[in-house]
């Protein structure tokens, strides 16, 4: 395990931020390598396949409520040096997975036809859209196991494993993907359902691969039946923690769903062009995610360690961190967005749409990295519900005078993202505030607090006493 309660905040931030930022980038590969290869059938095909992708942050919204309670849990454990809580929360965090799985692929078949009729009145993008998902919901499901086992190691500061892993799969998709689309070898081109079925090809890889990995190589955790049984008050603390951010991407997943609505008479160019530039978007958010992601492990290991200065200090950093990376992105948008677009595209209405919605939302991007920032601190100090608060308000904000434009006869397509950025720099505003209550509640200076007079950056370690003592590895 890593003891993250000492050293440099700043090191520890980008050392595990690093590795877990190559697997958001491989993560957002599975569906940009479909993107690619989709882009060549036509805005057809790419319109029905970004429809049915928006299908992922649903499916993000449910892996974030094991992802988020199995790290913040399993590393506040650690912090407090209890390894009989970090494997009551890996098992039962494996079973409540199991159970989603199962779950998200019959509802997904059921459901798949419905969904896309609400996206799209064109019935070649409903058809497109229909026989890629059909293929991808396996994809999609098995995520939830590989999500659990790379957020425990993530919450024990391990992150290497989950990356190589990752990295694997998606070169299997890289190899996959043309084959399957466009029939390089074989001959037999499967249009988009091949990129769905190489994605899920390449995920199922990815699991076996991790489960081999926790059964041969594995020394922090262990599959134990009695652990892995159901148990409520384990369940409760997993869903109580995670479900408010995973509520936050359910609120994304409609967010992202309205916007789809309003645009679907606007025609597939328009549909494809957002659906690509939205895509591009989340991958410029990845470092900002990346950073995000592993603030709940430093974070919540020296909240559970009572070390409240150095926790105030790690959003400190990230958020200064996070702003300089993202004003930086943004400012490429704003000026060449098309250096982004013509990888995927030469249509020049799709490159038109997705170019004038970077340009537009590109000024969200640091107000969009320090909601990120915010989410982080919160789940590392065990309340996401302040999170999910502020993506509520965000979503009212929004929908409300974008379901009255829609009434309108006729409008231009930037409204809708000016009432984006509008929406969001309020929830920025918001959650900043909500934090800032949160500190107040929860970081009080105690007597019994050794770190109080720490600096940011460098712990006292002649304050600390048993500090770096490490939880007993599997079969020690």
């Amino acid at each position: 395990m890593k003891d993250l309660t000492q050293g440099s905040i700043l090191k520890h931030l980008l050392n595990l931020s690093l590795p877990i930022g190559i697997s958001i980038l491989i993560q957002n590969l599975y569906f940009l390598i479909d993107l690619y290869f989709v882009s060549q059938l036509g805005p057809v095909a790419l319109a029905g396949v970004s429809a049915a992708g928006n299908l992922t942050l649903l499916i993000v919204g449910m892996t974030q409520i094991i992802a988020v309670g199995t790290v913040s849990l399993i590393a506040q454990a650690i912090g407090k040096k209890d390894k009989a809580d970090v494997d009551i929360i890996f098992n039962q965090a494996l079973f409540i997975a199991g159970v989603l799985t199962v779950l998200v692929l019959l509802s997904g078949y059921y459901f798949a036809e419905h969904y896309l009729k609400l996206m799209s009145s064109d019935p070649l993008v409903v058809s497109d859209g229909k026989q890629y998902l059909h293929y991808y919901l396996p994809n999609l499901a098995l995520q939830f196991m590989l999500v659990v086992m790379s957020s425990a190691l993530r919450g024990a500061g391990i992150v290497k494993p989950a990356m190589v892993i990752q990295f694997i799969s998606v070169f299997i998709n890289i190899i996959l993907t043309p084959i399957l689309v466009a029939g390089w070898f074989t001959g037999h081109a499967m249009g988009v359902a091949g990129a769905g079925l190489a994605s899920s090809i390449a995920m199922a890889a990815a699991v076996v691969l991790m489960f081999v990995y926790f059964l041969k190589v594995g020394q922090y955790f262990s599959f134990k039946k009695d652990l892995i049984m159901p148990a409520s008050k384990p369940i409760k603390r997993i869903l109580a923690l995670g479900f408010p951010s995973g509520g936050e991407f359910f609120m994304l997943f409609f967010y992202m769903a309205i916007i789809y609505w309003a645009i679907k008479d606007f025609g597939s160019a328009a549909q494809a062009g957002f659906g690509l530039g939205s895509r591009l978007m989340q991958a410029v958010f990845m470092p900002a995610m990346a950073i995000a992601f592993a603030l709940p492990a430093l974070a919540g290991q020296n909240y559970g360690a009572k070390h409240y200065p150095r926790v105030r200090s790690t959003f400190q950093v990230a958020a200064l961190v996070i702003s300089v990376m993202m004003a930086s992105f943004s400012l490429f948008c704003l000026l060449v967005p098309e250096l982004l677009l013509k990888p995927f595209t030469r249509d020049a209405e799709v490159i038109k749409v997705a170019s004038g919605f970077l340009q537009v939302i590109s000024f969200n991007f640091v107000p969009a990295g320090l909601i990120f920032t915010c989410s982080g601190m919160f789940q590392g100090m065990g309340n996401t519900w302040p999170s999910l608060l502020s993506m509520s308000l965000r979503l009212v904000i929004f929908a409300l005078p974008v379901f009255w434009l829609s009434q309108k006869a006729s409008y231009p397509l930037e409204y809708i993202w000016y009432i984006s950025i509008t929406a969001l720099v309020i929830q920025m505003f918001f959650s900043l505030y909500l934090l800032k209550l949160e500190f107040a509640k929860k970081l009080k200076p105690e007597d019994n607090d050794e770190s109080a007079g720490e600096s940011g950056d460098e712990v006292k370690e002649d304050s600390e006493q048993g500090a770096g003592e490490e939880i007993p590895a599997k079969g020690s």
